[in-house]
Order: C-alpha cells, then structure tokens, then sequence
C-alpha cells in the first residue's frame, strides 16, 4: 500500500462535509441528541451523519439515542438530557403552547407535510372524509391522529360529535380494523399503513386519507433544540444540522447504503419493512412540490402559523404561540445544500 493514502483518503471525505462549519479541534464539541422512536428508516439519517463520520468532520461529538415518542422529545429537551431531538413538529407546538417559558424552537424541518392519516378498507362504504360520521374509529388516546382529529374534521367538513373513537393499545389498533371491529384508524402512514400489510390487509386494500389532502397541511418531523443551547452553541448547532441535513439528502439518494447502516446498528432491523417505509415516507410525506422547487426547511410562516393555531385549537389550548417563537431559519446551511 502506498504510504499516506489512507490519510489522503480521510482528508478527501472530511472535505465532503465543506457545508459544515469547523469547531475548534483541540477538543470535540459534544451534543446529545433523542430521536423520535426506536431505530428506523425515517429517523436512520442521524445515523447516517454518525456512522459516516460527518459529525467528527465537524468537530463535533454527536450521541444519537432512540426515543419514545414525539411528544416525549420537547420534554427531554427542556429536561436538559438532551441538546438536540428529531420529532414530529405538532406535540412540540402543544408542549409550547402550554410551557411558553421552556424555549423548545425547531431549527429544521425536515418533513413539510404531516404523517398523520385516517385509514378504511378500500372495499368498505366510506369512500370521502364526510362519510366517517356514524363510524368507529380505533385508536389509542395518546395518538396524534385522534389528538388532531377535530383539527381535521373542521378542514374536511366533518361532524366530529358524529365519529366515536373506540380507545385502544397500539398493538390492537390495526387488527381492529381488519377483523372489521372498527371503521378505521387514525395514526402516522408509515406506521399504521405497513402494521395493516403486516397482518393481511394490503395497501391497495386500504383507503388511505391524508390529513393535508382535506384542508389540514400540517408540517411534519423537525429538528429542535433550546433556546438555551441555540445560544450558547450556535457554532456547532449550525454544523450538526448541515452535517443532519446532509445525511438526510444522501438517505434518499443512497437507500440501500442508509439500510445497510440501520441494520448494522439494530441488527433485528427488517430491511424489507425498512425499505417499504421509507419509501412510503419519501413520497406521502417528504417529497413536496414545495421541496421540489425550494428544498428541504423552506417553511412559509403564513403556513406556520396556520398550523400553530389549527394545533392549539384542537387541543382548547389558548392561541399564544408565533412562528418565530417554534422556528427558526438562521442555522439552516445554504439553499443549495438543501437541494434534493
């Protein structure tokens, strides 16, 4: 082997990560970040930015832990456990609403449409929004699907007094469905849709409605921090979030070499499923016209807040929160970098 090639090597993937700023290297800048739920294609990008060594480009010493949740993310921030967190944007919009004082601000948005959906059987009589009074809905209480329901019956025209949701485990949810014990379930497509596949009732045999396609366009996973650590570590909040970002592009041109790195980390990993998921997540939630056009983070504020005070009413919260307090654009790397 030539001597000093493997060097060269190194130096030319650092060099790949040039949309990151440089900390300082004497001494790595470290940041702990909780993801959303446990190890998965939509969230596989941070491991993506670990495992390829794009935080240490950086300057940067990133841990990334799996999570319980979306709605647990903005209280493990405050918390102080952690610096940084990957989460669907609305429960921290409800955690803001009702904490003011806590500081959560997203600095990216990674997803610009929401996940959340109501499913039916395809062969079923429901066949539009509207024809979800009289029915039964399955879903567990905590679900963002039911949580914002009301939010989606007032876009799509629906009585909600009229739909009565039947409370459930998540393991239960879909299986009601396809026994026919409910009409339909509410939750994220790429959770719910998959579970129903999963136990015989495919997605052609699904009537899957968007929230966004009826009125309610809700953004969808961010990354978010604190106004306390956005303040004492701009630096390197700029450079995990072009170096998340990065990842977050390379996933979805590069699938197989994003599975192959969420298998090495969680070995149980069904890559089948993996694969099917994350596809679904590119094309229902991901891939906008918007981010076509604009990018990944270009988040219209008229929209925003829209979203901010849809979420708040569903939750007989009082309307208080503005868009400038939950998002921020100024650590977000250059329009080109953004690009899909």
């Amino acid at each position: 082997m030539v001597p000093g090639l493997n060097r060269r090597a190194a130096l030319l993937a650092a060099g790949s990560l040039l949309a990151a700023p440089r900390l300082a290297r004497a001494q790595a800048t470290r940041v702990r970040m909780i993801l959303d739920w446990a190890y998965q294609s939509p969230n596989a990008f941070a491991l993506v930015a670990r495992e390829k060594g794009y935080f240490r480009a950086a300057g940067l010493d990133v841990t990334v832990d799996r999570g319980q949740g979306s709605g647990n993310v903005p209280v493990a921030l405050a918390g102080g456990a952690y610096d940084i967190g990957y989460a669907d944007i609305n429960p921290a919009i409800r955690f803001m609403a009702e904490n003011p004082d806590r500081g959560i601000v997203a600095f990216a948005m990674l997803h610009d449409r929401s996940p959340l959906c109501a499913i039916v059987r395809a062969d079923g009589p429901i066949r539009t929004p509207k024809d979800l009074e009289g029915k039964r809905l399955a879903a567990p209480e905590f679900d963002a699907g039911r949580q914002l329901f009301p939010a989606f019956a007032k876009t799509a025209g629906i009585d909600a007094s009229k739909v009565t949701f039947l409370s459930v485990t998540p393991a239960l949810r879909e299986p009601m469905l396809v026994r026919r014990e409910a009409d339909g379930v509410t939750g994220f497509v790429t959770t719910s849709a998959l579970a129903l596949k999963g136990i015989g009732l495919g997605l052609n045999q699904q009537r899957i409605m968007m929230y966004y396609d009826h009125g309610l366009n809700l953004y969808g996973g961010a990354l978010l921090t604190t106004r306390r650590f956005m303040e004492s570590s701009p630096d390197a909040l700029r450079a995990v979030n072009a170096a998340l970002i990065k990842a977050f592009i390379e996933t979805m041109r590069n699938q197989q070499e994003m599975l192959d790195i969420l298998k090495r980390v969680e070995p149980l990993t069904d890559v089948a499923l993996e694969r099917e998921r994350n596809e679904l997540n590119v094309e229902r939630v991901v891939m906008s016209d918007n981010v076509r056009a604009n990018g990944l983070s270009s988040v219209d504020p008229a929209r925003l807040q829209t979203g901010i005070q849809q979420v708040e009413e569903a939750y007989g919260l009082t309307p208080r929160l503005q868009g400038a307090q939950i998002y921020t654009p100024d650590f977000l790397p250059p329009a080109a970098d953004r690009r899909i």
